[in-house]
């Protein structure tokens, strides 16, 4: 599980970090912790989800050259691409929604466009989690947004959010792709 994210206290709690605080609630839940890796470029986790070896990363790279640290790993550890999920934001779903493929484009994120990019593929399991749809706004500042930290209502659904992506983890790692996008690619979190 590789979760997006830029290094740094500045940056912990933006819209950007979710990928991060997606695998951090996970790490935890599973009582691991990260260890910097310098060759790699990335924070790295060890454990156990119920009897499956699982790896958490979160690359250190910043979030433009994420495929740097993932293309590492993944050389380094041998690992199918089928394996890998990446946990990220999606400026396109609704606060709150999270859709899980098996692969398709970077749909402009450039932490993901990176990551296709080093790997020389679109087939990359993938858990997005929608940080606000506003595309509707043509004179919006992408940039602006998804640096910014969430509001007060907007962070309690991100926490019901993180928590039902972390499930959501599971029952890939568990149960496969099939189920889990079932069950969770619904519209959004309820309440």
């Amino acid at each position: 599980m590789v979760g997006l994210g830029n290094p740094g206290l500045k940056y912990e709690f933006t819209r950007h970090n979710i990928g991060f605080r997606v695998v951090d609630s996970l790490a935890q839940d599973i009582e691991i912790e990260f260890k910097k890796v310098k060759s790699y470029y990335s924070l790295i986790s060890r454990g156990m989800i119920n009897n499956h070896k699982v790896m958490l990363v979160k690359p250190q790279t910043f979030m433009n050259l994420s495929g740097r640290a993932v293309s590492k790993v993944v050389s380094y550890y041998k690992i199918s691409l089928r394996d890998l999920l990446i946990v990220y934001d999606d400026l396109n779903l609704e606060l709150g929604q999270i859709r899980i493929r098996k692969k398709g484009s970077a749909g402009g994120h450039k932490g993901m466009e990176s990551i296709m990019q080093y790997l020389h593929s679109e087939e990359i399991p993938r858990l997005r989690i929608g940080i606000g749809n506003l595309s509707v706004n043509f004179n919006f500042d992408c940039v602006s947004y998804v640096l910014s930290n969430f509001n007060g209502d907007e962070e309690d659904k991100i926490k019901e959010t993180i928590k039902l992506s972390t499930k959501a983890i599971k029952t890939v790692i568990e149960d496969g792709f099939e189920k889990a996008m079932r069950k969770y690619n619904r519209k959004s979190i309820e309440a």
